[in-house]
């Protein structure tokens, strides 16, 4: 078995996981719902972008910030850690496959299979847009199909590495569950006590501390942001975030920390399963 046979398998594993499937039928609902709705935030009414416009934006706003990561956590928080619960990762490493192919093959294969979850409630939301809005801004739509399956890439990566540290299954349930409330909830929780403990409540005119804004950027759901308004300029209309007056992190900074994120955590995984005993 060489690295297509691992992606293939893994592929086709997945693919038939029940808590993929419930997962992208709920992802398909929320998208096509927030684009039936064509929801513009307040903030934007009196914006001169087309209401049109941001309704699309905001209406895949939604579903990416909290479902792609459920998604991405949930199809490899076992990559690893499953295997080796069944004992089936002995079978696996029993063939001609070195460690890194699979690595390698679990993080494409799961990533394909995200891409195909993307794409589905993507697709329902391009119907919704194409035949009810006033205009449909074709170009800005494929740009941010493109982040989002990078955006959920690196959420695969993160559960497959810290997939890689466990043995058991039931712990990496808990795991993946802890890292989806620590980058949806509790790193805001930690900048906003960083904040209250440093400068006060409420920030100085000068506005928040850099390194602080620097904190808050490191996490990849604040970083996708940053990325979305570096190829989608329309974004400053309905997103906020941080700022200072003597420092703003530049915008491709997102993809920057979202690359990192990726590598770091594929590195990470593929050390520990390199030196991990599974016999």
């Amino acid at each position: 078995m060489s690295l297509p046979a691992v992606i293939r398998k893994d592929f086709n594993d997945a693919i038939r996981s029940g808590t993929f499937l419930a997962t992208t039928l709920l992802f398909v609902l929320v998208a096509g719902f927030w684009a039936a709705i064509q929801h513009v935030p307040l903030t934007a009414s009196a914006s001169d972008v087309p209401t049109s416009t941001l309704a699309l934006l905001n209406s895949m706003g939604q579903p990416m910030s909290f479902f792609v990561p459920l998604l991405g956590l949930a199809i490899s928080y076992a990559a690893i850690a499953g295997e080796r619960d069944s004992g089936s990762i002995k079978l696996l490493l029993g063939l001609p496959n070195s460690r890194r192919d699979v690595i390698l093959g679990k993080f494409i294969g799961r990533c394909a299979v995200l891409t195909i979850a993307i794409l589905s409630g993507y697709f329902v939301v391009a119907v919704f847009a194409l035949f009810t809005y006033e205009s449909f801004a074709a170009v800005k739509f494929v740009l941010y199909t493109i982040l989002t399956v990078f955006y959920g890439a690196v959420y695969v990566a993160i559960g497959i590495g810290f997939s890689s540290i466990l043995k058991s299954q039931y712990m990496a349930v808990i795991g993946a569950g802890g890292l989806y409330i620590l980058f949806q909830l509790g790193w805001d929780v930690v900048t906003a006590i960083l904040q209250v403990i440093t400068v006060g409540y409420t920030p100085p005119d000068s506005g928040a501390p850099p390194w602080l804004i620097v904190v808050h950027a490191l996490n990849p759901t604040a970083a996708v942001g940053y990325a979305a308004r570096a190829i989608i300029p329309t974004f400053d209309e309905i997103m906020s975030y941080p700022v200072s007056a003597s420092f703003y992190p530049p915008k491709w900074a997102g993809f920057a920390i979202l690359g990192g994120w990726l590598v770091l955590s594929l590195g990470f995984g593929y050390i520990r399963f390199q030196s991990a005993d599974i016999m």
